[in-house]
């Protein structure tokens, strides 16, 4: 038995997964993307929980299930912003200056800078500003996502820039 998740799973949302689920008759395991975005889409983020429940619903290992979320940086394993910064800090876009452009977001943005898992949010919930691995753009370093748009060589001008055209 899987342990219990933050929010109670409505008939609704479990009727809705076995749809998801239905559309993968020859591997279930096809259905782990699409189940994914369906729970971040209602809970908001990738729980412990949610890793568990998915991995138990498709009959596979959490682990199966947490590869997926560590990988796709559309995944969320913490609640975010209203409007959420992605920044790359892989190799091409560490050496172009990404790690400067993540504290110069969360310093302009009025928030402090996270240790742990690279997340800062704002005070009113309004932004949040992340690490990610690889965006898939390394050679035009640093990248950046603001939702589902994508940035090429920004500098904390151009961010600053860019940031004038989001509003929560």
């Amino acid at each position: 038995m899987s342990a219990p998740t933050p929010h109670p799973i409505s008939p609704e949302f479990i009727a809705e997964a076995d749809a998801i689920i239905a559309r993968y008759p020859v591997s279930k395991r096809s259905a782990a993307l699409p189940l994914l975005h369906h729970w971040q889409e209602h809970f908001g983020y990738i729980s412990p929980q949610g890793i568990e429940w998915i991995a138990e619903k498709l009959q596979l290992q959490p682990i199966n299930i947490l590869e997926l979320v560590t990988f796709y940086p559309m995944l969320r394993q913490h609640p975010a912003g209203k409007i959420q910064i992605k920044i790359c800090r892989t190799l091409s876009c560490a050496l172009a200056g990404s790690y400067s452009l993540y504290h110069h977001l969360c310093k302009r943005l009025n928030t402090q800078p996270s240790d742990s898992h690279g997340l800062a949010i704002t005070p009113d919930h309004n932004y949040s500003v992340e690490f990610v691995e690889c965006l898939a753009d390394c050679g035009a370093a640093p990248v950046m996502m603001i939702g589902d748009d994508h940035y090429q060589n920004v500098t904390p001008q151009k961010a600053d820039q860019i940031l004038t055209q989001y509003k929560p």
